[in-house]
């Protein structure tokens, strides 16, 4: 039996275990476990690697997507540039452990936004900057989208919450949400952007899928928006990590 996992912190907003066991009974897969793992803190995970021998793969979420890299064997290109990892494929031979980072949000984000883009939609602001949001980045540029990210602490990003005005959110035609802000359970927050600057010509993506509608796109619809969740994102980089994992 191989098992797999998530590990983060706190995990109460995740789908992932329940979406993998679904996808185990509907695919007949009978010798795969996937469970969740909360991590207090990302040293924690060298322990549960080595004392969980069936452990074949996890996916990584907040906060840890940039700090698990210092306890990983290796990284892939595309991770290594990214500078997050959500995805690890850890292979067992001969009494050695190897650990290879992935990054498989930039496939997610870039295939689930794809669809909806414009040629309107050629400068794009995000929202955070953590290790979800080097993925989006590094996704934007490859498609060609300029990209300006916003961040609490000034010189993290390219402008802090204070510096977004009207009138910028309208030179921004796609914005997309990479905090946990408006996450389950604190479904209230939203980030705090002049929502009065956006309009039907403006997309909206949030990578928070529970809820599946949150405030940020909820006040972005009100205002004739496109609106996107991360649902379908987490189901392209599940599969991808399955894919990986299996490989």
């Amino acid at each position: 039996m191989k098992r797999y996992g998530l590990i983060g912190h706190p995990l109460t907003h995740s789908f992932s275990k329940s979406y993998f066991e679904q996808k185990f009974k509907a695919e007949n897969i009978s010798d795969a476990l996937y469970g969740n793992y909360p991590l207090a803190a990302i040293s924690e995970v060298a322990a549960l690697i080595e004392n969980t021998p069936e452990l074949a793969g996890i996916n990584v979420t907040i906060p840890f997507k940039e700090s698990i890299i210092p306890f990983l064997t290796e990284l892939t290109p595309e991770a290594e540039r990214i500078g997050a990892v959500n995805a690890v494929k850890i292979i067992r031979k001969q009494g050695i452990t190897k650990t290879i980072g992935y990054n498989t949000d930039v496939y997610g984000f870039r295939m689930s936004l794809k669809p909806f883009l414009t040629s309107q939609h050629y400068r794009a602001l995000v929202l955070g900057t953590g290790g979800a949001s080097k993925a989006v980045v590094y996704a934007l540029m490859e498609l060609g989208i300029q990209v300006a990210t916003v961040s609490r602490e000034k010189g993290k990003g390219d402008l802090t919450w204070a510096e977004i005005s009207e009138p910028l959110i309208r030179n921004y035609p796609l914005i997309i949400n990479t905090t946990p802000l408006g996450m389950h359970p604190q479904t209230e927050n939203y980030p705090p952007i002049p929502y009065s600057g956006i309009g039907k010509e403006h997309l909206l993506f949030d990578l928070i899928y529970n809820p599946d509608l949150t405030l940020f796109l909820t006040k972005g619809k009100a205002k004739g928006a496109t609106v996107l969740n991360g649902l379908t994102m987490l189901k392209l980089q599940a599969e991808k990590s399955w894919e990986i994992w299996n490989s």
